[in-house]
């Protein structure tokens, strides 16, 4: 029964990105500007399936706090111009519900843990990735991970300054974000047995 919930989900992340990346062909709206993987969600995306085939406790610790604080961002103030019963108004939510219950799987039956250590590796796996994904907007012209411009939809963004000192202010977020959702593991004691992201 484990392995079936955890072959479902890697299942229902494949699924949900390859018929995103065939509906935008078929529909002849890909453009190079909007749909690679290179938001945020959707490298999560990858790095949960990566992740749940793996099971390497490493993958857990980076893909836990960031996949977690931008799939719920998402969700509550989700950049999205398809109104239900859209087929893209239904990928989004089921795509980021999947990261969200990808990630709790590894806490809930795998019984992951993580350490103040595993929010350093991910605050640092994180800037590498917006670096990256930053020049990717710049050969491009794209807005990945809202990089260059605030998204067109209301977000949180919109509480910050202009272009780019939002982006500073973002490091502030996560921060706190991270220290949020690593709350859960400092009051609950964890049996030894259990495992736990490695140091």
């Amino acid at each position: 029964m484990q392995s079936f919930g955890r072959y479902a989900l890697i299942s229902l992340l494949i699924l949900s990105e390859v018929s995103f990346l065939a509906w935008t062909v078929l529909s002849g709206i890909w453009d190079v500007r909007f749909h690679l993987p290179a938001q945020l969600c959707t490298i999560s995306l990858f790095i949960c399936i990566y992740m749940l085939i793996t099971r390497q406790s490493f993958i857990f610790e980076i893909v836990y706090f960031f996949g977690l604080a931008g799939a719920l961002q998402a969700i509550i103030t989700p950049d999205l111009f398809y109104t239900f019963p859209h087929y893209r108004f239904f990928h989004f939510f089921i795509a980021h519900t999947a990261i969200i219950l990808a990630i709790l799987y590894m806490v809930w039956v795998e019984k992951y843990r993580i350490t103040w250590k595993s929010a350093l590796k991910s605050f640092v796996a994180l800037n590498v990735i917006a670096l990256l994904v930053f020049f990717i907007n710049v050969l491009t012209g794209a807005n990945y991970m809202f990089l260059a411009h605030k998204p067109e939809g209301p977000s949180i963004l919109d509480f910050l300054g202009p272009y780019p000192w939002y982006i500073f202010q973002l490091e502030f977020i996560a921060l706190f974000m991270y220290g949020l959702l690593y709350v859960p593991f400092l009051l609950v004691k964890q049996p030894s047995h259990q495992k736990q992201g490695a140091d």
